[in-house]
């Protein structure tokens, strides 16, 4: 299992864009460490500049200053279709025709091998393996007067997950898949320039104001015309990824209202109320479980203690993408703290369980450290099936709870006692209706038909 993307646009005449954006992703590089890229346009040209790793890596001072534009956009990736490689990395260039635009795209195309033998009857070849170059130039070679008009015209034909943001020479445009699956949120800079973000903790770097979310199904135009909004789609319902505010998102951003570290510490609440234990100290693992372990610990009033020291040198090891890096990467993430942990019953809390093997080497570390007890509790029920919508868990057999029960999870991490969250509780500890959600990975019900044998390298194998 993996992290989503994360997506950046400005439009910002007069201001420094290419900084900006860079400022920008930083906010948003917790949604994937392997490239990042930023395009920039002055009116008449797009000018990109992309790499494969961090963004500290990838950008340098000089190549932030030879970024020269009004209007730009930016992507940080883990790749959900199409394997790691700089053809891969975004955002992507699409010139045909003489329409030229540049694409940054979070998501899942999971209808990505038509479309490609779509692209190909018209005569046209890929240079990747990524969806997103698929997305733009089904953009490219519609029929249409005005870019928006072309955008609205692809949006028919495609399936699955996408939030975007694209770049043209004078505009940058932001749109969401009909069901809204990713977030993707508009922020007012200075009183008339404009900032798209896949979280609302990017505006805050920039010092955007936030104004709304990208609805599902629109497109939102910022340009020298101001801000004007599209629905070329009808919305059949919203479907939120549940897990956004289980794990993806940063604890000080706000998705669809919602402001993402207090309905951890609610789904805290609900785990003790579900989950009681008799126990010394509550610990969180860092740092998606940190919420939610302060929030079993206001419930139950066992002290919160810091048990597990964190190295933030280290990236999150779930979207270390080989299972031999990530055990190597539990080793150097994190230190158990003896003093907090030596002879005591510790409530263990984290956001999830996924293959496992993260879980059950920080009970046996904690074990090490002198634990009498291990109580691990999880603030979301067990994931079960694959998402296809921009997390790479498209091989059920990888996800530990759909082949065995939560005793048999259990005895494999080797806890005292095993608690998940149900998804009653976790529903209304987000506080928002049950239908505007996403679940599939809990309860294996798609928002939307999903083919058969769709996985992540599918275009590498045509």
């Amino acid at each position: 299992m993996k992290e989503s993307c994360g997506i950046f646009g400005i439009y910002a005449p007069g201001e420094d864009v290419a900084r900006l954006t860079y400022f920008g992703l930083f906010a948003l590089q917790h949604r994937g460490q392997e490239a990042a890229g930023i395009a920039v346009a002055n009116g008449e040209r797009i000018f990109l500049h992309k790499g494969l790793g961090l963004l500290n890596n990838v950008f340098t001072e000089e190549i932030l200053q030879s970024l020269e534009g009004y209007c730009a956009i930016g992507h940080t990736r883990y790749s959900t279709t199409g394997s790691n490689i700089i053809l891969n990395a975004q955002p992507i260039f699409i010139s045909h025709k003489g329409e030229k635009l540049a694409l940054a795209h979070n998501g899942n195309i999971t209808n990505s091998l038509s479309l490609a033998a779509y692209i190909s009857d018209q005569g046209l070849t890929l240079d990747s393996t990524s969806d997103s170059e698929l997305i733009g130039l089904l953009i490219a070679i519609q029929d249409g007067s005005t870019i928006e008009e072309k955008i609205g015209k692809a949006m028919r034909s495609l399936r699955g997950a996408y939030s975007l943001t694209i770049l043209t020479p004078r505009k940058v445009i932001a749109v969401r898949d009909p069901y809204g699956i990713r977030p993707l949120c508009i922020g007012r800079l200075n009183g008339n320039r404009w900032v798209f973000a896949s979280e609302s903790c990017a505006l805050s770097l920039v010092e955007a104001e936030f104004v709304r979310d990208v609805e599902a199904g629109e497109i939102v135009v910022a340009s020298e015309e101001g801000l004007k909004s599209y629905k070329p789609v009808p919305s059949p319902r919203k479907a939120v990824c549940i897990f956004e505010f289980i794990y993806f998102a940063r604890p000080d951003s706000y998705i669809e209202g919602v402001n993402i570290h207090k309905a951890r510490r609610r789904m805290g609440h609900a785990l003790f109320q579900e989950g009681p234990v008799d126990a010394d100290v509550v610990i969180g693992v860092p740092d998606t479980g940190t919420a939610a372990a302060i929030g079993y610990s206001e419930a139950s009033g066992i002290p919160y203690g810091e048990g597990l020291l964190k190295n933030k040198y280290i990236g999150r090891t779930f979207i270390l993408p080989d299972q031999r890096i990530r055990d190597v990467g539990i080793k150097l993430k994190l230190t158990p703290l003896v003093e907090t942990i030596k002879g005591k019953r510790i409530v263990l809390v984290d956001d999830s369980i996924v293959r496992g093997t993260t879980t059950g080497k920080i009970v046996r570390m904690l074990f090490d450290a002198g634990a009498k007890e291990i109580h691990v509790r999880i603030s979301s029920p067990p994931i079960s099936y694959p998402c296809f919508f921009g997390i790479d868990t498209a091989v059920r057999s990888e996800l530990i709870a759909s082949r065995l029960s939560v005793e048999e999870i259990r005895d494999f991490i080797g806890a005292t006692s095993l608690k998940y969250l149900s998804l009653e509780g976790l529903i209304n500890a987000i506080g928002l209706p049950k239908e505007n959600f996403c679940t599939a990975c809990l309860t294996g019900i798609y928002p939307e038909e999903i083919p058969a044998h769709f996985h992540k390298l599918l275009l590498e194998q045509r």
